[in-house]
């Protein structure tokens, strides 16, 4: 079987995965067959981990979005109406303590596009927070940035019907995340503390970046 069809079986059995990670199923840990500390781009599978990520990320079933303990977490087309509906729902956790570039880069996100580009700490926070979808995108000249996009405008790109509760919706991600075998604080409604929803670590797409994904 290829890497990426061992990956998408058991992203599609999980409903999530990870991208790395030491303990939980992991598309790094699926194709090396190891539980990697450090970066994965020196492993010598790395090339093979690249094409990988690329291949998924390309697919119209899976998305990236930072879901589990702030990590780059693969989500299966079938949670999205779960997932646009905890985005979409501006909670307190969400919005309690945003910082002022945050909100302010998250009303021009609201104001509509096909995607505000943009990249450092605001851009994390509102990642985070599950208050935007972030997507890399190709420039023209050949570099990586990353795209944000409010999440009304995203579901209906996508063809998908967010569920009609946020409560619900935060239900069933906590299901899918315990049958992978995440505690319940690693979902960013139920961290500890503010600060472990700005942490943010990788990014959606496969760029060099991936590798500090521990």
């Amino acid at each position: 079987m290829r890497a990426a069809d061992a990956v998408l079986r058991e992203l599609r059995a999980k409903g999530l995965l990870l991208q790395q990670d030491k303990a939980l199923p992991s598309v790094v840990g699926i194709v090396t067959g190891e539980s990697l500390r450090g970066s994965w781009w020196s492993h010598p599978k790395g090339r093979l981990i690249f094409t990988v990520l690329s291949e998924l990320a390309d697919r119209p079933d899976v998305l990236f979005t930072k879901l589990l303990s702030g990590k780059v977490t693969l989500v299966h087309r079938r949670l999205w109406p779960a997932l646009a509906a905890v985005g979409a729902a501006r909670e307190p956790w969400q919005l309690r303590g945003l910082s002022p570039a945050a909100r302010r880069l998250l009303a021009r996100v609201d104001r509509g596009g096909a995607g505000v580009r943009a990249s450092g700490a605001a851009a994390k926070e509102l990642e985070a927070r599950l208050l935007v979808v972030a997507r890399q995108v190709h420039t023209e000249s050949g570099r990586h940035e990353t795209a944000l996009q409010d999440w009304g405008e995203w579901s209906a790109a996508a063809r998908c019907r967010p569920l009609r509760s946020a409560a619900s919706a935060r239900r069933t991600l906590e299901r899918a995340a315990a049958r992978l075998g995440a505690p319940p604080e690693a979902l960013p409604w139920n961290a500890r503390s503010s600060s472990s929803l700005s942490r943010s670590r990788g990014t959606r797409s496969p760029t060099r970046q991936q590798q500090r994904d521990p």
